[in-house]
């Protein structure tokens, strides 16, 4: 593993990608930044029916964010393109012709099946077998009956009927196959596209990819691509099939696009950081030592080793990647840092104008202080905008009834009594002492004047008053995000309540 090694991720755009394929992709991703090698892009969109330009701009959309950049694929070029295999199809021909010249595949006028004639053949496995060599011995003359029909070949790989076939992997150990157990594939089909069999050979072998990491679904026909690259007499890559990632408790099966997985994209629009989905996606399945969870991008770039991913099912676990969202919002991101990032979502709250979430300007220093008040406690960013939505709103706007303001066995004059101290005490605090610590000192040496029994008796009035909530953030905190005439106001309109 000491060489450069060059991967590849390359996806079908037929769907938005979902976080067992982008895991692919980020191993793919370390293992050549580890080793100094490349990272490249290529979309095999062969599937014409089912392609999706939406799909193609999610996919290259996730990378980005998620910061794994390509050296060559689209949008990037390099020397072994196109990068799109539907601009690659007189290559896939010229390699299907040679494997039929060298006797290793041939012509087969397949009709299409029937309804009935599909489903005998997935209940019985020689039924497929024997459907798929009807043509392997078929005579010229039968050839040019089939031609002179109008019937178009496809091209199908002349498995050899003895033997047996060993996939190597670095991470699982496969059964050894029986050779005439696999069926006679289709490698180029009658419309001129190949099918992903012949397709991503041809194309690895070109580009020079030295590891193939993929998911462990293709280990089935992982059989087949080795005898493919032994009738090439191509050097096979290093395959690595990691495992597949477990649905949560309670959902059956494998995460799966088709079922219950959630999509790259709807992580973003939920909250999470790159960052941290990056950071908990490598961990699924792959370890640096028995205790280590938080690593930065330049970390695993650093420790990846391959050879550390595990055989067996990773478990997805959403309260797992929450926490370490959380610790990366609480405790890794700056100030300002998280306070850029909210923006969008306080945007799309409308709590701030299009041109504010663009270029807040001499209003950011107050969208900073507010975003202060949830930074140590926000798992994700999608949360910020309903904690602190009331510091965005005039006092009068804040719709709470009066008595909430009146804490536990006490009464609305008690309320007021304290709502009109603390307004007398704000008044008198000096600019430079107006901070959090100063203000909260301040106030609990003022619960004690107006002889309380404990300072959370005067916090709750003023809580209430500045946010209209019993849950609140931290009352100074408030205080000296809304500075001073802002926050006498709260406690104004609070007085005006109580009355």
């Amino acid at each position: 593993m000491s060489d450069k090694a060059r991967t590849r991720y390359a996806p079908s755009p037929t769907g938005k990608p979902h976080i067992g394929n982008i895991r692919t992709a980020i191993f793919s991703y370390l293992l050549a930044r580890h080793t100094g090698g490349q990272f490249l892009l290529r979309i095999e969109d062969t599937d014409r029916k089912r392609f999706n330009e939406e799909s193609l701009d999610a996919i290259m959309d996730s990378l980005r964010w998620l910061g794994l950049d390509w050296d060559e694929g689209p949008g990037v070029g390099g020397p072994n393109g196109p990068y799109f295999q539907s601009e690659r199809l007189d290559l896939y021909r010229k390699y299907a012709e040679q494997l039929i010249e060298n006797g290793k595949a041939y012509y087969a006028f397949d009709r299409e099946r029937t309804e009935e004639e599909r489903k005998a053949a997935e209940k019985n496995p020689q039924l497929s077998l024997a459907y798929s060599r009807q043509w392997r011995e078929a005579t010229e003359d039968e050839r040019q009956a089939a031609l002179a029909e109008g019937l178009t070949p496809v091209v199908r790989f002349k498995i050899p009927l003895e033997g047996t076939t060993t996939v190597p992997d670095i991470i699982v150990s496969p059964p050894t196959v029986q050779n005439v157990t696999i069926p006679d594939h289709v490698l180029l089909k009658s419309d001129g596209f190949p099918t992903y069999h012949l397709a991503h050979i041809v194309d690895d072998h070109l580009m020079q990819i030295t590891h193939v990491i993929r998911g462990q679904e293709w280990l089935p026909t992982a059989p087949l691509h080795v005898m493919l690259y032994e009738a090439f007499g191509w050097e096979m890559p290093v395959l690595v099939h990691p495992p597949v990632i477990l649905n949560p408790p309670g959902q059956k099966g494998k995460l799966s696009k088709r079922e219950n997985a959630v999509y790259v994209g709807q992580y973003r629009e939920l909250g999470f950081l790159p960052e941290a989905l990056l950071n908990y996606l490598v961990l699924l399945g792959w370890s640096y030592d028995d205790h280590t969870e938080i690593f930065s991008k330049a970390e695993l770039i650093e420790k990846f080793d391959v050879n550390r991913i595990q055989p067996t099912p990773a478990k997805y676990s959403s309260e797992k990647l929450e926490w370490l969202n959380g610790h990366y919002i609480n405790h890794i991101l700056s100030l300002e840092d998280f306070t850029q990032r909210c923006l969008p979502f306080l945007l799309e709250a409308n709590l701030i104008s299009p041109e504010e979430a663009a270029n807040p300007g001499e209003r950011l220093p107050y969208i900073t202080r507010i975003c202060a008040l949830v930074k140590d406690k926000a798992k994700l960013l999608s949360e910020v905008p309903g904690e602190i939505d009331f510091m965005f709103r005039p006092a009068a706007e804040l719709d709470y009834p009066a008595d909430d303001l009146v804490g536990k066995n006490e009464s609305k004059e008690a309320a007021a009594k304290i709502l009109a101290a603390s307004i007398e005490y704000l008044t008198k605090v000096p600019e430079a002492a107006f901070k959090t610590a100063t203000l909260a000192d301040g106030l609990s040496e003022l619960s004690t004047e107006l002889g309380l029994k404990n300072r959370g008796l005067l916090f709750w009035p003023v809580r209430v008053a500045l946010c209209g909530r019993k849950n609140s953030p931290d009352a100074a905190a408030m205080i000296e995000a809304y500075g001073r005439e802002q926050a006498i106001e709260h406690f104004r309109v609070a007085e005006q309540k109580l009355k």
